[in-house]
């Protein structure tokens, strides 16, 4: 007999929606009464009307009281909000003051900023206000502006050789999986943004870079993922060096410094670990 296939069930972007929408007013709801909470806002995919199956939650919480040098306080909130299945604070992505949460019924990924008034001014988007008891959060909006980080070309121009020297010495040794997970890094640091940037888009790393990069530029950036073996990742560093050099013909401008001495003497030993 052969066993009947478990799969879990898929829900349309409609469905989406209304699980988020409903677990968002359910949690202004419940964080109206609390005195300590100023107000809730939602960021991410709600602004842009891309909620797919697979989105997350944003939500942004606004407190009198800092509540992020406190995990405890922000698990007490993150449980009032419905069955938290899990949740740990964001220090892997750069920010702590972000609790990162599993829900069930419906299962549902949440992340809940912790932020005070003054926090919430700096900001990378304009969020929708959910709760703002006194017209505190929109008076924030009102005056400030939203910036997003982008990447300091100088930095990454400063670094770029070392690291390609730094994927040599891993790939000469034979540590070929340490050299195969450093071009994630890159990918992440460099090729992502850069691309994104290139093509007019928010330099979000490698996030939708599926559907948001022209086919050729996508193509380039594919190029850099190796196969676990010594020819493929020198392939890739190759296509990776090909690929900043363009990119920094496009982006960068005559402000930025470029290392020359760093990048003949880097490409000379690429020759001798390709040679060996």
């Amino acid at each position: 007999m052969v066993a009947a296939s478990h799969k879990t069930p898929h829900h349309n972007q409609e469905d989406i929606e209304m699980l988020q929408k409903e677990f968002a007013g359910k949690a202004a709801e419940i964080l109206k009464e609390d005195e300590n909470v100023i107000g809730l806002a939602v960021a991410g995919s709600w602004l842009t009307n891309e909620m797919d199956e697979f989105s997350d939650l944003d939500l942004i919480l606004v407190t009198h009281e800092r509540i992020s040098s406190d995990k405890n306080r922000m698990l007490d909130y993150a449980n009032r909000l419905g069955q938290l299945l899990s949740g740990f604070t964001g220090e892997h992505v750069g920010e702590p003051r972000v609790l990162i949460c599993l829900y069930d019924n419906p299962l549902l990924h949440v992340d809940i900023k912790f932020v005070t008034l003054q926090e919430f001014h700096t900001r990378i988007e304009t969020p929708t206000l959910l709760l703002d008891k006194d017209g505190q959060l929109q008076h924030a909006l009102n005056n400030s502006t939203p910036k997003f980080p982008y990447p300091d070309f100088q930095w990454i121009e400063d670094r770029f050789w070392t690291w390609v020297h730094y994927a040599l010495l891993k790939i000469g040794r034979g540590e070929y999986l340490e050299a195969y997970d450093f071009f994630g890094f890159l990918r992440m640091v460099v090729f992502g943004p850069l691309l994104h940037i290139k093509n007019g888009n928010l330099p979000r790393a490698v996030r939708k870079v599926e559907t948001q990069l022209p086919a050729k530029d996508f193509a380039q950036l594919k190029a850099t993922i190796p196969t676990y073996s010594k020819s493929s990742l020198l392939d890739s560093l190759q296509n990776s060096i090909t690929l900043y050099r363009q990119l920094r013909n496009e982006l960068f401008t005559t402000n930025v410094t470029l290392n020359g001495k760093t990048e003949k003497r880097v490409m000379a030993y690429f020759e001798e670990i390709n040679a060996g």
